[in-house]
């Protein structure tokens, strides 16, 4: 069965980010154990990322690379939060590197990293961590059905069988 719209696809991939100097750095990869299991074509996905792997099937195998515009996008310099020293009293100030869970107004969940520490203030990066970084995909395709109407419905996959999340 070929990947389209309203299938769960269960894959598994190794990313790397394309260096200045050309070389491949590894980022993370996924198990047959643990694989990436989505929805595909509700937009969960980079754009690009499901457009590489249309079309594919069980078994298929594939190599992509998106540019910063086709991923997160460029880093921008002027993300970045001053959050008040006073909002970390009760854990302490977090160290530069620290990777903060934040929340929006609209309650909209995101990361940001640490990028300096004073008395008065932590200021962090809220740029996605793959922003501004070309990445590299080596893709195999383990399973692909039709996604139940209660995924359709929940607009998310559960899992490669549809019911356990396994």
């Amino acid at each position: 069965m070929a990947i389209e719209n309203n299938n769960v696809v269960a894959l598994n991939y190794k990313l790397h980010t394309l260096e200045a100097d050309g070389e491949r750095a590894f980022v993370e990869e996924t198990t047959t154990e643990n694989p990436l299991t989505f929805l595909y074509g509700v937009g969960m996905m980079l754009p690009k990322f499901e457009e590489n792997i249309a079309e594919l099937n069980i078994g298929d195998k594939t190599s992509f690379t998106l540019e910063p515009n086709d991923a997160y996008g460029e880093k921008d310099d002027r993300a970045v939060a001053q959050l008040p020293a006073d909002m970390f009293k009760e854990t302490g100030l977090p160290p530069v590197g620290e990777v903060l869970p934040l929340q929006d107004n609209e309650g909209n969940q995101f990361r940001a990293v640490v990028v300096e520490v004073t008395p008065e203030a932590v200021v962090a990066d809220l740029n996605h961590p793959m922003a501004g970084k070309t990445l590299n995909f080596d893709v195999e395709i383990l399973a692909v059905r039709p996604a139940t109407e209660e995924e359709l419905a929940h607009g998310h996959a559960h899992g490669i069988d549809g019911e356990s999340g396994h």
